[in-house]
């Protein structure tokens, strides 16, 4: 098990590699992530590039709570913050009302996918970055989804500005969340088990 202070210095190395715009490729409850400052849309961009693939609907945040999702979300309905809690495994969330993160992470319906990873890693890295984190599969688009480092192809390592240590990698589910779509009035829709 690695030591607290161990992933302390690992989060700060990575919130600073966020701040100054960069790409990460991290570890989350699920698989691994490439990620960004979801409010940096050049950061975004650079992701888009890397995935060779402009599909803004690839693309969640990952938030530290039901309030950061509050910051950037205006119109989700209450019922979605419920399920948000009543959750027991890895759940993203497409909510309405997108606000305060880059456009070019917005897809044309104005929506955001958000999730509140339930892994040790990625709340102390949304803790200390202090803003909601891109989150989208560690591949290029069209190719598997890696579950491991092991299985993220080189173009992609090659690519990124910082690679989280896999020993912070806790224990994922290995495969994407679950996914429900939320319209304004309390409408769902499930989009993947």
């Amino acid at each position: 098990m690695p030591q607290p202070n161990a992933m302390q210095e690992e989060v700060a190395r990575a919130a600073e590699v966020l701040r100054a715009g960069g790409v990460v490729l991290y570890p989350t409850d699920t698989v691994w992530g490439l990620g960004c400052d979801a409010t940096n849309g050049d950061a975004v961009a650079r992701i888009y590039r890397l995935k060779q693939s402009e599909n803004k609907k690839s693309m969640l945040v990952l938030c530290a709570s039901a309030d950061m999702v509050v910051r950037y979300v205006d119109r989700a309905p209450g019922i979605a913050f419920e399920v948000m809690e009543l959750a027991t495994s890895p759940l993203t969330l497409i909510l309405p009302g997108a606000v305060g993160v880059a456009e070019n992470l917005i897809p044309d319906e104005g929506t955001l996918g958000v999730r509140v990873p339930d892994h040790e890693f990625c709340r102390q890295l949304l803790r200390a970055f202090g803003r909601p984190i891109v989150s989208t599969s560690a591949n290029v688009s069209g190719q598997p989804t890696p579950a491991g480092l092991q299985e993220v192809g080189r173009e992609i390592v090659d690519g990124v500005d910082f690679v989280v240590d896999p020993r912070f990698e806790g224990k994922p589910t290995r495969k994407a969340s679950s996914i429900i779509a939320f319209g304004e009035g309390g409408e769902v829709r499930i989009i993947r088990e």
